[in-house]
């Protein structure tokens, strides 16, 4: 992935620096000069502030996407784009991590880093697969010129029977892929895990743009995984999503929670893209018909930035494997820093995490997925606190006291005796996207059936606190159900230097039983919220000043009409990941 210039950065990066041109064409060009320094300057100091205990991020300094996630002989891998030399994007090599459970970790020398002609001026993005006779490859981007143009390289361990894979090897036959003349060479990049067709071709996709605005995964096949041809079409396109990149294409099953990893027509597809032009990531639904290698989005699986989202929040870059040790398809996805300045980030060493890895399976709807916290992190439960029937009437709420709230896992389902207070849906907001509703309709503005949820890393007297909740509406035909994760509040800090949004996604949720389900993980500056058993996720991350450590706190909270009940509240301190620098 491509973070190489200001305005490539991320979104709020984006927003600011638009301003900025706006007042003086001087001051983007200091800015760029800033942000080129300090690409190169080593952390002294390290924050430890805000920090995470059980997510993953190496000791300092800039990382971002993860790449070629793979189980292999025992042992889970762990690529990631990464700058050893500083806080903010450059300089990137691919970081390397292994691990048994996907929790604790240790990090190696970096795997794959800019040394010959075919990635000289950068290693971006890619994937892991395990070829026949159980060998593992890696595919990934190279930069072979100051203009970017993009190739498409492979490398492979050293030594396979080394259980940590430490060392890799770039062939001198790359690049194995060149951009012909009918792709543009500086969007063609992030090659996707292999698969074979029943041909007994290896096939591949690169995210790419054609013409501005049309978004391409573009398709190869190789019958040795050498010599590799470009088909006549894509295996999908969309006009008006500009450039695709990071694409993950994999099969689920119709039925169950289990992965698999065999590309027959009988199962349901996913493609994947991320947009870099609004730093989301969206996916459809579909059938792939093999004979004409082409990807047919399901009807009504919107195909566009407002379809689906593996987490409406701040989550990018994700990329899947599928885990033969415990039969699972499991994602990872990366979050940046939402302070708005690279400065704060060279100041405080370090930048990005990668959020906690998640089984993902196909919803018994067939519309949409669903996603949960691998079962391992589980093992860093410690101190455990629950609640159970607890009434809260139009403003009140109740403390969780007895854990530690800066670090926590937390499981509460709420129900409700009533729908009829349930808000209208007003019709003008159906083109909106759901984070400027819960813009419009936050946790303090009071409803009929919500807003109730958790406020978390909050003050004693809510100066400051992330809140997470439900809101219910009536709609025309059937009611809507809206999750927020609202950052407006979340810092005293001036709004001129973070970017605090309201981040939402609609619930697609059958309220029949009146019951709604929340699990956040709160990590001192992160918090990852699942709705109705991962039904929709959102990731936020906030920079507390006074709710930081022993001084945070959490509440369940009810600023709706209609009363609300905690059925059951489970939550537990989390100890820290153990991660070996």
């Amino acid at each position: 992935m491509d973070y190489s210039s200001n305005s490539r950065w991320a979104l709020p990066v984006i927003l600011v620096c638009f301003f900025i041109v706006l007042l003086s064409n001087n001051v983007v060009f200091a800015s760029h000069k800033v942000f080129i320094h300090l690409q190169s300057q080593n952390a002294v100091n390290v924050q430890t502030v805000h920090r995470t205990g059980y997510h993953f991020q190496p000791e300092k300094h800039w990382i971002n996407d993860p790449n070629a996630p793979m189980y292999f002989n025992g042992v889970y891998h762990l690529f990631y784009q990464y700058n050893p030399n500083g806080s903010v994007w450059g300089n990137i090599v691919w970081a390397h991590s292994v691990s048994k459970d996907l929790i604790n970790w240790i990090n190696l020398e970096p795997a794959i880093y800019p040394s010959k002609p075919f990635d000289q001026f950068g290693t971006w993005s890619g994937s892991a697969t395990i070829l026949p006779g159980n060998k593992p490859v890696i595919l990934y981007t190279g930069i072979v010129d100051a203009n970017q143009t993009q190739v498409q390289n492979y490398a492979i361990p050293a030594n396979v029977s080394d259980p940590y894979l430490r060392e890799w090897i770039k062939p001198d036959n790359n690049p194995l892929i060149v951009a012909d003349d009918s792709i543009n060479k500086t969007k063609f990049r992030d090659p996707t895990t292999a698969w074979m067709g029943k041909d007994g071709h290896w096939r591949i996709v690169m995210g790419s743009l054609r013409k501005h605005s049309r978004g391409l995964a573009i398709m190869y096949r190789s019958k040795d995984f050498m010599k590799w041809v470009k088909a006549k079409h894509p295996l999908h396109s969309t006009n008006g999503t500009g450039n695709w990149e990071c694409p993950d294409f994999f099969p689920v099953a119709l039925k169950g929670t289990n992965g698999i990893d065999q590309y027959g027509e009988e199962y349901k597809y996913v493609l994947k893209n991320s947009m870099d032009l609004t730093r989301f990531e969206y996916y459809t639904l579909g059938k792939y018909d093999t004979k004409k290698d082409r990807y047919v989005p399901d009807v009504g699986s919107i195909d566009s930035w407002k379809g689906l989202r593996f987490d409406y929040g701040n989550f990018y870059a994700s990329k899947t494997f599928y885990d033969t040790s415990k039969n699972r398809r499991v994602i990872w996805g990366w979050s940046n820093e939402s302070d708005i300045f690279p400065e704060d980030d060279n100041a405080k060493g370090w930048a990005g995490i990668q959020l906690i890895p998640r089984k993902v399976w196909l919803d018994p709807s067939g519309k949409q997925l669903i996603q949960w916290p691998v079962e391992e992190l589980e093992t860093l439960r410690t101190q455990k606190v629950q609640l159970s029937n607890k009434k809260l009437n139009n403003g009140e709420k109740v403390e969780v006291t007895g854990i530690t709230p800066a670090q926590a896992d937390v499981e509460v389902t709420f129900s409700f005796a009533s729908l009829d207070k349930a808000e209208s849906f007003d019709s003008s907001w159906t083109d909106m996207y759901a984070q400027d509703v819960c813009g419009l309709k936050g946790a303090d503005v009071q409803g009929g059936l919500g807003p109730f949820g958790l406020a978390t890393l909050a003050t004693e007297n809510l100066e400051e606190n992330t809140p997470v909740f439900f809101r219910v509406f009536k709609a025309q035909q059937n009611y809507k159900v809206l999750l927020c994760s609202d950052a407006k509040r979340s810092t005293l800090k001036f709004n001129e230097t973070m970017y605090k949004v309201s981040f939402a996604g609609f619930v697609d949720v059958d309220l029949a039983d009146k019951k709604l389900s929340l699990r956040s993980l709160i990590d001192n500056s992160v918090i990852e919220s699942f709705g109705a058993g991962g039904k929709t996720c959102i990731t936020s991350r906030v920079y507390p000043t006074l709710a930081i450590n022993e001084k945070a706190h959490l509440f369940a909270f009810n600023n709706g009409t209609e009363p609300i009940t905690i059925e059951t509240l489970d939550a537990w301190s989390m100890g820290k990941a153990k991660i070996q620098y």
